[in-house]
């Protein structure tokens, strides 16, 4: 029904560019063109900032995030979160679950992470689970340590061997 002119197109085709036998020219595409589904971007997702507590703020409740998140302020709950940095002016009473820690302020319960690291400003008191560990001098702990593969998952190591150990046989 509708048919594009040929008087405007710069290129003006020659039966010499096509293959015999072909409408198609040399430069055609071999694939079809990419659908919705097939699209890929070019550039990977920016990374968000991290979400900033201020130091007059006070939260009760928990938080989680795959982010990462800096305390300043009061916090009474858990917080799980991928890179988690507590300020000096912080105090959080509540677990902690991150891939990275990085505590400068006071905790009052238990750390899980990949890697934690209590800067010389640090007041922890309770346990710290982790896979990699550094505290710098002056750093106030009071609690005990323990290495893990994976101190991410809530299980500890008594935990699944009570699970592994078979029930006690029951006489009838």
């Amino acid at each position: 029904m509708f048919s594009k002119s040929k008087i405007n197109d710069p290129s003006p085709r020659t039966d010499a560019a096509k293959p015999m036998g072909s409408d198609k020219p040399l430069d055609a595409p071999k694939s079809p063109a990419p659908t919705g589904s097939d699209f890929k971007a070019a550039a990977p997702k920016a990374k968000p900032p991290a979400s900033v507590l201020s130091s007059d703020l006070h939260i009760t409740g928990n938080m989680k995030t795959t982010g990462d998140i800096q305390v300043e302020g009061t916090v009474e709950g858990d917080i799980r979160a991928h890179l988690l940095t507590i300020g000096e002016t912080a105090t959080i009473k509540g677990e902690l679950i991150a891939d990275d820690v990085v505590i400068n302020g006071r905790i009052v319960g238990r750390v899980r992470g990949l890697k934690v690291r209590l800067t010389s400003t640090a007041r922890v008191e309770g346990d710290i689970i982790h896979k990699t560990i550094a505290i710098e001098s002056g750093a106030h702990f009071e609690g005990s340590v323990q290495r893990q593969d994976d101190p991410l998952n809530a299980k500890s190591k008594a935990t699944a061997a009570a699970a592994a150990q078979p029930l006690p046989k029951s006489e009838t």
